[in-house]
Parts: structure tokens; C-alpha cells; sequence
């Protein structure tokens, strides 16, 4: 999976908070309290509002270098990567029916070995996704 980039607009408010504007992904705006706040909502913001698309499907980004800006406004690029984000809020388990031989299971399970937790080892490690 691919890390994908999109140019964000954080207004300051007169309050102190920040406001941001996705303007690839129509509708995709949120806010912070600070900076820092305002980031971690885009990012999450972001995640919603492409949760359901393929990759394949994601919107292109703009040019930052063409988006007009207004008075107390800036250009942050968001780094959005789809795998940190479901790692974070797509924890929903799955049942997967598998097959093993009869005496692995017996072996296994004289041991009191957990089968989903290896097999969710393994395949971390397969993919190579921690």
C-alpha cells in the first residue's frame, strides 16, 4: 500500500483553533484546537472519507503550488497511509475457516498453542507489516 500526499488549507481561527479544508476530496474538512490537533484530524478525516474506495480509486492531488489561499490560511500536506490507518480503526476480527493435518492440530492443541494469535504472527510476518 501506498503513502498518499494531499495538500490540506489550515485556517487559523480568531479563537486560536484551526480549521482544514481538503479541497481534493470535497467535503472532507475538520478542525483542531492546535496544529498539531488539526493534522491528526485531517488524517483521520481523510481515512472516513476514503475508507470506502479501492486504492486504485483514490482522488489525484492537486498542485499545491495552484491552490488560492485567503488571509490566515496555508498549505500543509497530509501524509495519508491506509495501512497505519487501519491498523489504528479497522480492527474488526474476521473468522477464516483453515486446514491443517489431524496431527498438527493434536500436537497444537496438547500444547494450548492459540491458533488465531499464530497465525496473526505469521502472517504479520509474511507481509511484513508489524
Amino acid at each position: 500500500m501506498a503513502k498518499h500526499f494531499y495538500p490540506a488549507i489550515f485556517r487559523k481561527e480568531e479563537t486560536g483553533s484551526y480549521s482544514v479544508f481538503v479541497p481534493d476530496l470535497l467535503g472532507c474538512n475538520t478542525e483542531g484546537e492546535s496544529l498539531e490537533i488539526a493534522y491528526e484530524m485531517a488524517i483521520d478525516a481523510i481515512g472516513l472519507y476514503l475508507e470506502e474506495m479501492e486504492e486504485a480509486a483514490y482522488p489525484k492531488s492537486s498542485n499545491p503550488e495552484e491552490i488560492e489561499l485567503d488571509k490566515n490560511e496555508c498549505i500543509v500536506l497530509v501524509k495519508f497511509n491506509k495501512l497505519a490507518y487501519d491498523k489504528k480503526y479497522n480492527t474488526k476480527a474476521i473468522k477464516k475457516t483453515l486446514t491443517i493435518p489431524a496431527w498438527l492440530n493434536e500436537e497444537a492443541e496438547k500444547e494450548h498453542i492459540n491458533f488465531s494469535s499464530i497465525l496473526q504472527e505469521a502472517l504479520k510476518k509474511k507481509l511484513d507489516v508489524g
